[in-house]
């Protein structure tokens, strides 16, 4: 694997993650509302969505995968809930300046995990996006050697995508200094969130 075909791997991956869809909105939506680790949890959660469905391309899993329909169905429609409950929650949140605002905890910071690994294991385009793009990539074969350079590039280019997200959102959340504003902010934030969730259970 020659150092054109790793940064045509990364050009294509950056696209595909960079690009607007439910997990973007909602890791700017939850360092809004909770906070950048909020953020960050889930943006971890999706990482480790994406790398999951990387070795299954790379171990010839994919056809496993899609036998797991009705699984990845289910993961993908209890994430989508999730998202939308908290979604609701925030809409009808008491508006609370952040300075002020309950930093998640450990327990819940894992669940925001959680509902990113289980939002990307159930979606569908990710399987794709693998099958079409690894034999482009590295042939007919794949040695651990290549899969360990395309587990760098993914993390690499998701610290970026991620990192980006969450410094702009926390940006924004530095300017919130009056209920009011808070509250608006809020229902903004949970009205992506919702319809975030609505994406995904309408993706196919």
């Amino acid at each position: 694997m020659d150092l054109a075909t790793i940064l045509a791997f990364a050009a294509a991956f950056f696209v595909f993650a960079a690009s607007p869809g439910p997990d973007n909105m909602t890791i700017v939506a939850r360092t809004i509302s909770s906070g950048a680790a909020s953020g960050i949890a889930y943006g971890a959660g999706t990482v480790l969505g994406i790398l999951i469905f990387l070795m299954l391309a790379a171990f010839g899993l994919s056809i496993i995968a899609a036998k797991m329909a009705i699984v990845m169905t289910v993961l993908r429609y209890c994430g989508a809930a999730y998202l939308i409950w908290m979604g609701i929650r925030l809409w009808t949140a008491v508006p609370v300046v952040p300075e002020l605002q309950p930093v998640s905890g450990r327990r819940g910071l894992l669940k925001i995990f959680a509902t990113g690994v289980a939002l990307n294991l159930g979606n569908p385009k990710m399987p794709l996006f693998y099958v079409a793009l690894l034999p482009n990539v590295v042939g007919a074969s794949l040695t651990s050697a290549h899969l360990g350079i395309l587990v760098a590039v993914i993390v690499a280019v998701e610290i970026v995508v991620i990192g980006g997200h969450v410094l702009l959102a926390g940006r924004a959340r530095s300017l919130l200094r009056t209920p009011r504003i808070v509250r608006r902010v809020n229902r903004a934030a949970g009205g992506v969130m919702i319809g975030a969730g609505v994406a995904v259970v309408a993706t196919r």
